[in-house]
């Protein structure tokens, strides 16, 4: 109770005073920009990707174990065991597509896009009369141009080439795991096949899956593939591009067989994401990663990017650096059922001579000297 003349003021009158105290500094607070808040989201988003392939990592490492140990310890082979029977008929990795649009038109993708920010050339028109392999280079550290461009759509691969349909294919293991497999199988389309129905986004990259989509779909496909795969990601370093082809020949007799137009394509940008620990060929640590790739399907890379809080800080997330991906120039390539290996060696030579002609032609102008070159190995 108030005592009169005594300058006490009433309990109600100073719980107003402190509430209007509070809202002015509550509003003297300045509110995030908009370029703030842009931000944020960008993080978010390349944050949740981060986490899937950390989580894809988790789960090829229990595939390995599977294959190392399985007979040691049978309950390790549960999660494969629930993989296969969640897919009746159809052999892990031809697991077909349960189409979710919504996700490959998810507003996360065009935030993870400018992230980087990710941004896609084309060079020349692609016909929808015919099919094509998009080779995908480099490898990086986590393909992040051929993820954002061939899968998300985000970057306006349909628009650039219109009536072109374009696929990624990944290892045909990551389809084992029953959780992982379902997200990589949101992008794709239902269909009628009892044994392989295609995804439109995700698809493993095996002879018969790839064949399926470049025989049974018709005209207007791009079947995109990481060539250099799991072993080129060991060589990835800013401001040296080494790209494993020489020996890897099997996408042309692929083409050959179907008919299918090669198509080099380079993500300038790739190799500038991370930080990694290169050891030398014939060391014992690059023996130990070879064995490791070989025995689990992936290459363990000692790499480092940006810290969550702070690009200055060092952590998981790949830096904010530019990638173009750059679609070059379609190398014809007939219809042969059953190629010769100097058939496959000619066409191999034709797809590098294109893709050398498409770094060289454009290096300069997506962040390298005129003086940088394209190690194939």
């Amino acid at each position: 109770r108030a005592v009169l003349g005594g300058g006490r003021v009433p309990h109600s009158a100073g719980s107003r005073a402190s509430i209007q105290t509070a809202l002015r500094t509550l509003l003297a607070v300045p509110w995030p920009s908009q370029r703030d808040v842009g931000s944020a989201l960008q993080l978010l988003a390349v944050l949740q990707w981060m986490f899937s392939f950390l989580l894809l990592g988790d789960t090829t490492v229990g595939r390995g174990m599977q294959r190392v140990h399985g007979e040691r310890f049978p309950w390790i082979l549960l999660p494969a065991a629930l993989g296969w029977a969640s897919s009746p008929g159809a052999p892990p990795g031809f697991a077909g597509g349960r189409r979710l649009p919504c996700l490959r038109r998810w507003t996360v993708w065009k935030h993870f896009r400018d992230y980087f920010p990710v941004k896609l050339v084309k060079t020349h028109d692609l016909s929808s009369s015919h099919n094509y392999i998009i080779g995908s280079h480099p490898h990086g550290i986590l393909c992040v141009g051929a993820f954002c461009n061939f899968i998300t759509g985000s970057t306006g691969f349909e628009e650039l080439f219109p009536g072109i349909r374009s696929f990624l294919t990944t290892l045909a293991g990551n389809f084992r795991l029953p959780l992982f497999r379902e997200y990589l199988m949101t992008g794709g389309e239902a269909g009628t096949a009892p044994v392989l129905r295609p995804a439109a986004g995700l698809f493993p990259v095996t002879r018969r899956a790839i064949g399926y989509l470049l025989s049974q779909k018709g005209t207007g496909n791009a079947v995109a593939i990481v060539i250099g795969g799991a072993a080129e990601s060991l060589s990835c370093l800013p401001g040296v591009t080494t790209l494993i082809l020489k020996n890897r020949k099997g996408f042309v007799r692929m083409a050959l067989r179907h008919g299918a137009f090669l198509v080099p394509s380079f993500s300038f940008g790739e190799n500038e994401l991370f930080r990694q620990v290169v050891f030398e060929e014939g060391s014992w640590m690059r023996s130990i990663q070879r064995r490791f790739q070989k025995m689990m399907g992936f290459a363990p890379c000692l790499f480092y990017g940006r810290g969550l809080t702070s690009c200055r800080s060092r952590g998981f997330l790949p830096y904010a650096r530019p990638i173009t991906t750059v679609v070059g120039e379609p190398v014809a390539v007939p219809k042969v059922e059953n190629p010769s290996r100097e058939l496959v060696d000619r066409y191999h030579e034709l797809y590098i001579h294109a893709l050398l002609k498409l770094f060289n032609e454009n290096k300069t102008k997506y962040g390298l000297s005129e003086s940088d070159e394209l190690h194939i190995l």
